[in-house]
């Protein structure tokens, strides 16, 4: 992602399914989970879970679209990965709408204190 001063409209909208992929509370713990436990099954990542593993499964197929985890077959199972790429790509798309607004506040405060 460029330093620039803000975000071309095909990077927006390339960031916008990996947002919408992190805009509900399972998919964020799924990553959680996969952050610190690694690689895992939709059986694993279902146990303990308020949501069923086809409710499970559906969520990881929207992580996937955002380019946030990957699936591999292991046998018989699915396993599920952490793509940590994506989540840097976020942080920087979150640094970078950070900079603009702390750019406007101070154009803000110059204009308010002239």
């Amino acid at each position: 992602m460029s330093q620039g001063s803000g975000l071309a409209p095909a990077r927006v909208r390339d960031a916008a399914p990996l947002f919408a992929a992190l805009g509900d509370g399972t998919r964020l713990g799924l990553l959680v989970r996969l952050c610190s436990g690694g690689p895992d099954s939709i059986t694993g990542l279902s146990e303990k879970a308020a949501v069923s593993r086809q409710a499970i499964a559906k969520h990881l197929g929207v992580l996937a679209r955002g380019g946030l985890v990957r699936g591999t077959r292991r046998g018989r199972e699915h396993v599920w990965a952490l793509e940590p790429r994506r989540l840097e790509e976020a942080r920087a798309y979150l640094d970078v709408i950070s900079r603009q607004w702390d750019d406007a506040l101070g154009r803000l405060k110059r204009f308010v204190e002239r």
